[in-house]
């Protein structure tokens, strides 16, 4: 990758590290979908414009359907999974499970990039990994499982929109892109959000958190995560789990004090094992060997 592709890689990692705490904040007070809908709002009333201003909305026509498709499958759906996720289950561990997502996008490749033994170890170190931090974390808890759940799905569900940005909308510019897919999710939630508007006094961290998480986890991480695709590839791109739980961990035990044991680092760093391995480049397969001519006697 070249160095702005390095850079964005950093920043996607960072904004997309600090959702899980800032969510974590704002449904204290606000419903989690009144959460989702007002982030998707914020950012679809700064993107939209400035792709207007700028002519690229033109650059849908003929786009509408997958782009459609992308905002269900990349805004939300796990946008909606996650928030009411953590209902159940902490900040820190949201942030773990997502890592999951480049072992979910290698598994989707593998018809047109063929599994190696390497990767099919790290597919299993990785599974691996999310049993762990599961099954021990949240050993007997149904409500903490369905919130695993949850969150796993939206991994997976991140793996396909990363997948659908590079093969069907890369030469979409990322401001009409994001502006549309947020603008239609928040015409989908407007009837829902309106019915969970808050009837009691709602904390000032609640409203900072949500303006956050539109402004910069939302419309400023998507614009720079579909650059990042465009430059580097989905399979790299989705590399940027390998910092969010870091980011996300971090916010969690200093700001909320949530506890990580041994079995989440543990769970972790199988994760992280499984995504570095299951995302090796495959080598290329020889050509075999051209048979001699045979040479007739005269």
């Amino acid at each position: 990758m070249n160095r702005r592709a390095w850079f964005l890689f950093l920043a996607v990692s960072v904004l997309w590290g600090i959702p899980y705490f800032l969510i974590k904040v704002a449904i204290e007070d606000l419903s989690p979908m009144l959460v989702v809908a007002g982030r998707v709002a914020i950012a679809a009333l700064v993107l939209v414009p400035i792709a207007a201003a700028r002519g690229m909305l033109s650059r849908l026509r003929g786009r509408l359907g997958w782009v459609t498709v992308l905002a269900f499958v990349h805004i939300l759906g796990p946008f909606l999974l996650i928030t009411y996720g953590e209902t159940h289950i902490s900040s820190s561990l949201t942030g773990l499970l997502i890592a999951v997502e480049p072992v979910a996008i290698a598994l989707l490749m593998a018809r047109s990039e063929r599994l190696t033994p390497i990767r099919v170890a790290g597919l299993v170190l990785g599974f691996g990994g999310v049993a762990l931090l599961v099954g021990l974390d949240l050993s007997g808890d149904r409500l903490g499982l369905l919130g695993a759940a949850m969150v796993l799905v939206a991994a997976v569900s991140y793996a396909v929109a990363t997948m659908l940005v590079q093969r069907r909308l890369a030469d979409v510019p990322a401001e009409s892109l994001v502006g549309a897919t947020t603008a239609s999710t928040a015409i989908a939630l407007a009837p829902f959000a309106v019915s969970a508007l808050p009837t009691h006094p709602v904390r000032v961290e609640a409203w900072l958190s949500l303006a956050v998480l539109g402004l910069f986890c939302t419309a400023l991480a998507l614009l720079a995560f579909y650059r990042l695709i465009m430059l580097a590839g989905s399979t790299r791109a989705g590399l940027v789990t390998y910092v969010n739980p870091l980011v996300a961990v971090l916010l969690g035990v200093l700001l909320l004090d949530e506890s990580v044991g041994l079995s989440t680092v543990a769970g972790f760093l199988l994760v992280a094992a499984g995504c570095w391995l299951s995302t090796r480049p495959v080598p290329p397969v020889a050509e075999p060997a051209s048979e001699p001519m045979a040479v007739g006697r005269p």
